[in-house]
């Protein structure tokens, strides 16, 4: 109680104010702060409270510079409310170089194996691995990187959570608030998550693991603090973000590091825009009838190869990114030999092949290439299925059509006998005669209908607020 009547004195004289003498508040504090994070350095044998005025007022302009504050050098309102928000606890190295990220270290390589030690204790081990998951992806989509979670033995990176003293921990945190994370730089690998915090995903409570974890692999991956203060890697946390994505200042700095991730052939076509009409038809690179992805149906849907979300209507496909929706292209543009208004599509991450229905027939894919074979004809479910999607608790695929549902396991033999389930039977509160659907790269499960869509938890039930609109959240409208 005395330390929180000693932070409303000081808050009070600085609403006063406006600025704050350096002996009117918890002086030891203050000076703490800007050591820990690297706005003060002295020799360790030297007192914290032998600074000069000089050394001080340098270290509080350079921290308000670095939250893209006033650099007055003095600490008013904005500085001591700054000082209190939840932050990351690596060290700010800007050095007062004019870069806006700071590089400090690389890798040597580009595949990584990383390991989650432990998981969160409120979000569980599948709802950790789903946001380690996305947190890594984050950089592997901008960057020649790629990842592999491995259950055992040595990996690249390991992450865990613990409290405030833990054994094999030279930092200790500092209990729930403050320093929520930290990350050694490469080759250590080290990535620890404070184990006192509440975290979470899909909510404004709490801390966000994803956005934090992607944080901290950036440290990993040899990221130091970004100056810009809304990109990931700037220093504090400002919150949960439900379309959060990369700011430039981030790609750029993860890119001076590893280069740019070549985009693959078959994928190039997908980012062109669509030209503009022409007076001679005969030359004009699109046929009449594209898609309007803000207004046009689904035919189908699936997070397939290179982990890109796939749109499907008529003879069209379009990618679907974090900044909206992409041009539409023809479908054989991609898959070769794939007709158009399928039934259905949907990729296995178990064997890495692609699945589109189409009447009584089924076509597989690896990648981009029609495996040799087909197509084949659909012999034990009933022809023009409405939906499909692979779900990875058991690892099967899920066929849909009308009010019922069949699994499928593509390695072993699937007795269908007692097919088709009810629909709502398993998925509760999910519409029937779907339109299409998906199990996303954040391990949910969506459910598409005319214009709208559902979310469906880890046990298969609508979440509440559900149905919103495709268009708006998916396309970006």
């Amino acid at each position: 109680m005395a330390r929180l009547r000693l932070l409303l004195q000081v808050y009070t004289l600085a609403l006063a104010s406006r600025t704050v003498a350096l002996d009117s508040m918890d002086e030891k504090e203050a000076l703490s702060y800007l050591r820990q994070f690297g706005y003060l350095q002295s020799p360790l044998e030297r007192l914290t409270d032998n600074f000069t005025q000089d050394e001080v007022t340098d270290a509080i302009r350079s921290f308000q510079q670095a939250s893209a504050l006033p650099p007055t050098g003095r600490l008013d309102v904005g500085t001591l409310a700054q000082m209190q928000q939840p932050r990351c606890g690596v060290e700010d190295p800007f050095n007062q170089r004019a870069l806006k990220y700071q590089l400090l270290a690389r890798w040597r390589k580009r595949h990584l194996t990383y390991r989650i030690q432990n998981p969160s204790a409120e979000l569980g081990l599948a709802g950790t691995r789903a946001a380690i998951q996305a947190a890594f992806k984050y950089w592997s989509d901008v960057a020649p990187l790629t990842f592999q979670e491995v259950q055992a033995g040595r990996a690249d990176i390991r992450l865990s959570f613990h409290g405030a003293f833990p054994w094999g921990c030279s930092r200790p945190f500092d209990g729930l608030g403050r320093v929520l994370a930290h990350a050694d730089l490469p080759e250590l690998g080290t990535v620890h998550f404070d184990a006192d915090e509440h975290w979470t995903e899909g909510t404004s409570r709490g801390v966000n693991l994803r956005i934090i974890a992607a944080h901290e692999i950036g440290h990993a991956l040899g990221l130091g603090h970004s100056r810009h203060p809304s990109a990931l890697m700037a220093p504090t946390y400002v919150g949960y973000r439900p379309r959060f994505r990369l700011h430039p200042d981030d790609i750029e700095g993860i890119q001076a590091l590893y280069g740019k991730k070549a985009v693959p052939s078959a994928l190039a076509t997908v980012t062109v825009t669509i030209p503009a009409r022409s007076t001679t038809p005969a030359t004009s690179a699109w046929p009449s009838k594209v898609p309007n992805p803000c207004t046009a149906g689904l035919d189908a849907i699936m997070l397939g190869p290179y982990d890109k979300t796939y749109a499907f209507h008529g003879d069209y496909v379009w990618t679907v990114t974090d900044f909206g929706s992409n041009p539409p292209l023809k479908i054989q543009a991609l898959w070769k030999g794939l007709p158009g208004r399928l039934d259905a599509a949907v990729h296995s991450p178990r064997t890495g092949h692609t699945y589109f229905f189409k009447g009584g027939k089924v076509w597989r894919y690896r990648g981009f290439k029609l495996q040799a074979g087909y197509p084949k004809p659909l012999t034990r479910v009933p022809p023009r299925i409405d939906a499909a999607l692979y779900w990875p608790g058991n690892k099967k695929i899920f066929l849909f059509k009308s009010t019922g549902y069949w699994q499928w396991d593509e390695l072993g033999w699937s007795d269908f006998a007692s097919y088709p389930r009810k629909i709502s039977s398993l998925f509760t509160g999910a519409p029937s005669s779907l339109d299409a659907a998906l199990t996303w790269e954040n391990g949910k499960v969506y459910l598409f209908k005319g214009q709208r869509y559902w979310r469906l938890n880890d046990q298969l039930r609508v979440e509440r607020g559900y149905p919103l609109s495709t268009a708006e959240r998916w396309m970006g409208c």
